[in-house]
């Protein structure tokens, strides 16, 4: 708790006095939630505004975006090349911490009208997570809860999600099984340090719409 009480009041005064630049480089311990919160304060800050505001918990945001990207905000698909030797593009758009693709990027902002919005900006990226899993519960049905459901739908896409494909792609399953475990581990860290689900800790619910 103290761990994080510091961090976000180092956070406050670096806003304050406008002489801290975000650093949303790659955190050294990224299996250690707590580790995460208290080198990177406003991904913390971030988190908790994206869970109030779409109701999406913070453990499952942060375990989404460590499997999309490990942390990393320029990251992309890797390259492909025709014969081993001639680069003929890459397997997607994906790109940023949440590794959303050109077009769900461009309807996040769209709709919440965050128009400046960046993928390799992780505050951006924590809240298009949340905003996607709003959607994945109202659409879907899913539990918010469900951590495992939920990358199934973030991976294969709503229409995608409701159609079953995932069933018959095991590296699919295994990494939705890899995401919960995560989730459940970065929950358990969490609390520990008294960070997780905090209403307390949280702005007011702005919406999601």
């Amino acid at each position: 708790m103290r761990i994080i009480v510091r961090a976000m009041r180092v956070a406050a005064l670096c806003a304050a006095l406008a002489g801290c630049a975000a650093d949303d480089s790659r955190p050294a311990n990224v299996m250690d939630a707590c580790a995460i919160y208290a080198a990177r304060p406003h991904w913390a800050e971030a988190l908790e505004r994206s869970q109030a505001r779409w109701g999406a918990p913070a453990p499952i945001q942060l375990a989404i975006i460590q499997r999309e990207s490990n942390f990393r905000k320029d990251a992309r698909p890797p390259m492909r090349y025709a014969l081993g030797v001639v680069p003929v593009g890459r397997a997607s758009s994906a790109y940023g911490f949440a590794q959303a693709l050109d077009g769900t990027w461009d309807w996040y902002r769209r709709e919440t009208g965050a128009h400046g919005a960046d993928r390799d900006d992780f505050a951006d990226s924590a809240d298009f997570v949340g905003w996607y899993m709003a959607r994945t519960a109202r659409v879907n049905g899913v539990d918010m809860n469900d951590a495992y459901a939920h990358y199934l739908a973030y991976h294969e896409g709503h229409a995608g999600y409701a159609r079953g494909r995932w069933r018959t792609k095991p590296g699919v399953l295994r990494a939705a099984a890899e995401v919960e475990a995560l989730a459940r581990l970065y929950e358990i860290q969490l609390r520990g340090c008294g960070a997780a689900r905090s209403a307390a800790a949280a702005p007011a619910p702005l919406g999601a719409g």
